[in-house]
């Protein structure tokens, strides 16, 4: 079987890192043949094209950056990305098409099409629309994605949320949908640990009460939120410490927040941190507050429990699949700053609590989010719809 997977960048990212994980792990698989096409990856969240390019060392032409195709809308660079993806596809000649993300996602279907890709799967790590947008965004993103579904054989979800969603949007059958989790290399977090030297190196005291937040610092992720919750809790909890793992484009204005809030001191930046070292960061954490407002099921939280610590989450689209409300953590809903601080101050008290939500969290993580169960419920649908096609796989 030959697989095509088109992806808009490789930033350091949950569908990044999922896409990678799923290529590497069907290149294992007897007689499946893989290829990866990415757009160039711009921006400050770090780039995975390293990685990429280590997957494919032996084959390097099987991995692909076509420049114009970029996130941003762009007519003239959509329509060159359009025309190289499909002469690709013809060169190529998979059998399948897997699509991840907004921009490769709508032109990596229509190329596939026009290429005459017998089986077209499209990945959905999120929405790309929703309350969040602004109406005539909204309306664009919903059309271009109505559009794009009439030529998709299949999707896969990382949440059964987007399943909702896309149907309620009118989008495809409810048979069309499966939900495959975002599996992950879950040792490194099974065997974090609290690190007292990295804790001094980041100016962390053993005593300190650690809320970690994993992921780019960026509009929708709730950094804001966070701060003005954490804010709340200081006067009873003046030993805690956020503690925010990754970077992004609005930085200064989370800084600038931080000044005026006055919390200088009390928050600690890792910057950037490659996706292998980020149970480190984990292993120090007390617990994990991800008030994301919109994400199919953020890769944070299981990272988190699979290292047995307790989160907090919004209750945006997947999150609730995976916090597991008084079970494996506590879902708020989203904007209620005043319960987040609540919740942050209960978690900081109740050791006992912490310690009970991340045991019953990490034998769900164990249970559900290996790369292995990813990739296996990945191929067994590949083989189902190409056997519906009638081709050999």
């Amino acid at each position: 079987m030959r697989v095509t997977h088109i992806i808009t960048r490789l930033v350091i990212g949950g569908a990044q890192e999922n896409t990678l994980a799923t290529v590497r792990g069907l290149r294992a698989i007897h007689g499946v043949e893989v290829k990866l096409i990415s757009g160039p990856t711009l921006g400050p969240e770090g780039s995975l094209e390293n990685a990429a390019q280590n997957i494919f060392r032996e084959q390097p032409s099987d991995f692909t950056v076509v420049p114009e195709l970029v996130r941003p809308v762009h007519p003239l660079k959509d329509f060159i990305a359009l025309r190289k993806l499909e002469n690709l596809l013809r060169a190529q000649k998979p059998d399948l098409v897997h699509t991840h993300s907004g921009k490769a996602g709508i032109l990596g279907r229509l190329a596939a099409k026009r290429a005459g890709v017998p089986v077209i799967i499209h990945h959905i790590h999120g929405p790309s629309f929703g309350n969040f947008q602004v109406a005539p965004a909204n309306f664009i993103f919903t059309a271009a994605e109505r559009h794009a579904a009439k030529v998709t054989g299949h999707f896969f979800c990382s949440a059964g949320a987007m399943t909702k969603l896309y149907l309620a949007a009118g989008i495809g059958q409810p048979e069309m949908f499966t939900r495959i989790f975002s599996g992950f290399d879950l040792q490194p977090f099974l065997n974090a640990t609290n690190d007292l030297a990295l804790r001094k190196q980041l100016g962390l005291a053993e005593n300190h009460f650690v809320i970690g937040k994993i992921g780019r610092i960026f509009k929708l992720k709730g950094h804001a939120d966070l701060l003005s919750a954490f804010a709340k809790t200081l006067p009873q909890i003046p030993h805690a410490r956020l503690l925010f793992v990754g970077d992004g484009a609005l930085r200064g204005e989370i800084e600038h927040q931080i000044h005026a809030l006055g919390l200088d001191g009390k928050v600690i930046f890792t910057g950037l941190v490659p996706p292998d070292d980020v149970a480190r960061y984990v292993g120090i954490m007390d617990c994990l507050a991800h008030l994301s407002y919109r994400e199919a099921l953020s890769r944070a939280l299981p990272q988190a429990l699979a290292a047995g610590k307790p989160v907090i989450a919004y209750d945006f689209d997947g999150a609730d699949e995976i916090c597991l409300e008084n079970e494996t953590g506590f879902l708020v809903r989203t904007g209620d700053i005043e319960t987040v601080a609540q919740k942050l101050l209960q978690f900081a008290g109740d050791a006992p609590l912490r310690e009970k939500f991340g045991r019953a969290g990490t034998a769900f993580v164990r249970e559900n989010f290996s790369v292995e169960k990813m990739v296996a419920e990945q191929y067994s649908v590949y083989q189902k719809l190409a056997a519906q096609r009638g081709l050999r796989t």
